[in-house]
């Protein structure tokens, strides 16, 4: 399988991100990495990924900040991977944009599955 284009990952956790770098890479996809919510939207604006993996506990601005700034003019996909398991905040991700949401701890299985 050979799969185009960039996977921005937005998360603070560089053990999050090393798995989903050793994941997605051995898929065949390429990555950008973030671990601020400033860093990641400006990765986004000029890496023009073709999907955005985004945490919502982010040190600097809280993810759905981020999300809602990004629906201003990104329209690719955004799955939301984040320890915030209340209805509330998965509503309000999906409300603001996010294409799905998976909750920590995750399949990497269902990940790829979703990401496809």
């Amino acid at each position: 399988m050979t799969n185009t284009g960039t996977i921005l990952i937005i998360d603070d956790e560089v053990q999050i991100r090393r798995l989903l770098e050793i994941t997605l890479s051995a898929n065949d996809f390429k990555i950008a990495e973030a671990s601020t919510g400033k860093e990641g939207l400006a990765l986004a604006a000029t890496g023009q990924p073709v999907l955005i993996i985004l945490d919502l506990g982010l040190p600097d601005i809280d993810g759905l900040e981020i999300l809602k700034q990004l629906r201003e003019w990104y329209q690719k996909p955004i799955i939301i991977l984040s320890v915030r398991n209340s209805e509330d905040d998965i509503i309000a991700a999906l409300d603001y944009g996010a294409n799905d949401y998976l909750i920590k701890p995750f399949r990497t299985g269902e990940l790829l599955a979703r990401i496809r």
